[in-house]
C-alpha cells in the first residue's frame, strides 16, 4: 500500500483496521522527506526522533483501545510562523532571534492532542511577507507539480504547500493574510482554508497583521479539511478573537450536497486578469455545480478586484512596518533588502491615513454584504495564474492578492480546491462565505469532490520509495533537512503581495 499521498481520513481509517501503524507511516515519509526534501526545500527542520516516539505512543494508545480519535497517529507539518516548544520560530529570517519557545502554539496544541504526530516546520516567505513563495534568505521550496522546470509554489505558506502536495505529510498548517494560505494550495494542487477570523486560536502564532491574520487548514482533500478544522477551532485564551464565537461542527452538514444553493460570481470580462487556462476550468467548474442542482447567478462586484487589493495591501503594510521597523531599520539588518524596501512603504502611512483605510474598508463592507444578499456563496478564481517558473519570478510584482485580498478585507472565508490543470498545471476555484459560514464552503468543495471522484492529484515523479533506500528508523532523523539548491544570489522576488 502506498501511504504517501492517501488522504488524512484515509490513513486513519488504514490505522483503526490494523493495516499499517503510526511508526511505519511516519519512518515512510521520514524517508521520502530525506530522499525528495532536497530538491523540494519544504522543510525547515524536521522533528524525526520526536515524531517516532509520538508514532509509538500513538500505537500503545491504539492497542489498549484508548486512540482518541480519528486523527491519532495521522502526521502533519506546521509553518514556521507556530511556535513549539523547544525550537525556535524563525518566521523565514536571518533577522529573527533564535529564541527557543518556552510553549507551542494553539493550533500545534489541538492537533497533538488528538494524537496527531508533528513531523516538522516548513519554509515560508520571510516574515510571511509575499505571495511568489520564495525567499532568498531561508531557502525557497520548489512546487513539486513539473519535474523539468523550477517553479514558484505560490506564499506565504509555500513549504506546507509543497510537503502536502509532495507525499510528505498529508496535512500542513499555514496562515492566511492575504491569501497566503489559498494561493500556494491553488498553484501546488491541494485544499486549502482561510478560516474565519476568530473560529481558530492564534496564540503562540507570530503575527503579520491582526486585522487579517487567520491560522488554516492544507490538506488533499475537503474532507480532511473539514475534520482538521473541527478540530482547531475554539476558545483561545492567548486570542481576544476567538472570545465568545459561535462555532458550528464543519462534519455536521458536510455532504449535504449544493442542490437548491444559490452562487453567485462576477461575469467573465470581471475575471479578465485570469489566464484563459484557468477561466476555462471555471466555467467548467460552474457547469458541474449547476449540473448538481445549484442556482448561478452572474453580477459584477460592487468594485473592482484591484481596489480592494490595493485597499487590503495598505492595511497589511502599515502593520508589517509596525511590528518589523525595528528589525528593518537595524544597523546592518538581516532583513533581505527587497522585504525592508517593500515594508519601509509603511513608514509614510500615518495615523490618518490608517484611520481613513478603516474608514474607507467600512463603506466596501457596507456594499458587499448588500452584494451577498440573496447568494449563500461567491465564487472566484483562487489564483490569476498557474505557476510560473522560478526564474524572473523577482522580476515582477506577484498577482496572486488580485483574487485573494478581498475576502479578508470583507472578513469573510474562503476554501480553495483545485478544479483541474490548465496546460499540465494546478488552478483552483475559491468558495467565498460569509464570516462563520465555513462548514456550507466546505459543503460545497465537498459535493464537487464527490461528484469527481476527488480533487487532488499526485504529482508524477514522487512515487513510493524502494524499501532499500530508506534508512533504519533509529537513524537520526532530527537533525534540519536543508536543501541543496542555492536560492539566495538569483532571487530578490516581489513580496508585496501578501
Amino acid at each position: 500500500m502506498d501511504l504517501a499521498f492517501l488522504s488524512a481520513t484515509d490513513l486513519g481509517r488504514v490505522l483503526v483496521r490494523g493495516e499499517f501503524t503510526s511508526e511505519a507511516l511516519v519512518t515512510e515519509l521520514l524517508a521520502r522527506i530525506r530522499t525528495y526534501d532536497p530538491m523540494l526545500n519544504a522543510f525547515v527542520e524536521v522533528y524525526g526522533d520526536a515524531a517516532l516516539l509520538a508514532a509509538r505512543e500513538s500505537d500503545g494508545r491504539r492497542s489498549r483501545n484508548q486512540a482518541r480519535g480519528a486523527l491519532d497517529g495521522v502526521p502533519f507539518a506546521a509553518k514556521d510562523l507556530f511556535d513549539v516548544e523547544g525550537y525556535a520560530t524563525l518566521a523565514g529570517s536571518k533577522a529573527s532571534a533564535a529564541t527557543v519557545a518556552a510553549h507551542t502554539a494553539t493550533a500545534v496544541r489541538r492537533l497533538l492532542a488528538e494524537g496527531m504526530v508533528l513531523i516538522g516546520k516548513t519554509h515560508m516567505v520571510e516574515f510571511a511577507y509575499g505571495a511568489w513563495g520564495t525567499n532568498p534568505s531561508s531557502g525557497t521550496p520548489v512546487n513539486p507539480r513539473d519535474l523539468l522546470v523550477q517553479r514558484v509554489a505560490g506564499g506565504s505558506s509555500s513549504g506546507s504547500a509543497v510537503a502536502v502536495a509532495a507525499g510528505l505529510v498529508p496535512v500542513a498548517l499555514g496562515t492566511d493574510t492575504g491569501g497566503s494560505v489559498r494561493s500556494p494550495s491553488a498553484l501546488c494542487g491541494i485544499v486549502g482554508m482561510k478560516t474565519s477570523l476568530g473560529l481558530i486560536g492564534r496564540g503562540g502564532v507570530q503575527p503579520l497583521a491582526l486585522v487579517f491574520d487567520t491560522v488554516g487548514p492544507m490538506t488533499r482533500s475537503v474532507e480532511d479539511a473539514a475534520l482538521i478544522q473541527a478540530a482547531l477551532q475554539g476558545e483561545d485564551p492567548d486570542d481576544p478573537a476567538t472570545f465568545g464565537v459561535s462555532r458550528a461542527d464543519p462534519l455536521a452538514d458536510l455532504d449535504k450536497g449544493v442542490a437548491g444553493l444559490t452562487l453567485r460570481h462576477p461575469p467573465m470580462e470581471n475575471l479578465e486578469a485570469a489566464e484563459p487556462g484557468i477561466l476555462e476550468r471555471f466555467r467548467e467548474t460552474l457547469a458541474d455545480l449547476e449540473a448538481m442542482g445549484a442556482v448561478l447567478e452572474e453580477k459584477p462586484l460592487p468594485r473592482p478586484l484591484e481596489t480592494y487589493a490595493s485597499l487590503a495591501a495598505n492595511f497589511t503594510t502599515a502593520e508589517a512596518w509596525s511590528r518589523y521597523r525595528h528589525l528593518v531599520e537595524k544597523e546592518n539588518s538581516l532583513v533581505d533588502p527587497t522585504i525592508a524596501k517593500r515594508m519601509s512603504r509603511g513608514g509614510t502611512m500615518n495615523i490618518t491615513d490608517y484611520l481613513g483605510y478603516v474608514e474607507q474598508r467600512r463603506l466596501m463592507q457596507t456594499e458587499f454584504h448588500l452584494y451577498f444578499a440573496g447568494a449563500d456563496a461567491v465564487l472566484l478564481p483562487s489564483s490569476p495564474i498557474t505557476a510560473k517558473p522560478l526564474d524572473g519570478a523577482h522580476d515582477a510584482d506577484a498577482p496572486f492578492g488580485l483574487f485573494a485580498r478581498l475576502v479578508n478585507l470583507m472578513d469573510l472565508a474562503s476554501l480553495s480546491i483545485p478544479m483541474g490543470d490548465a496546460e499540465g498545471l494546478p488552478t483552483a476555484v475559491q468558495i467565498v462565505v460569509r464570516r462563520y459560514a465555513d462548514p456550507l464552503a466546505l459543503r460545497i468543495g465537498r459535493a464537487l469532490e464527490v461528484q469527481r471522484g476527488g480533487l487532488f492529484v499526485p504529482p508524477s515523479g514522487y512515487e513510493r520509495l524502494d524499501r532499500a533506500r530508506r534508512r533504519p528508523p533509529n537513524e537520526d532523523l532530527a537533525r534540519p533537512v536543508k536543501s541543496s539548491l542555492d536560492f539566495v544570489d538569483r532571487f530578490n522576488g516581489d513580496y508585496f503581495a501578501v
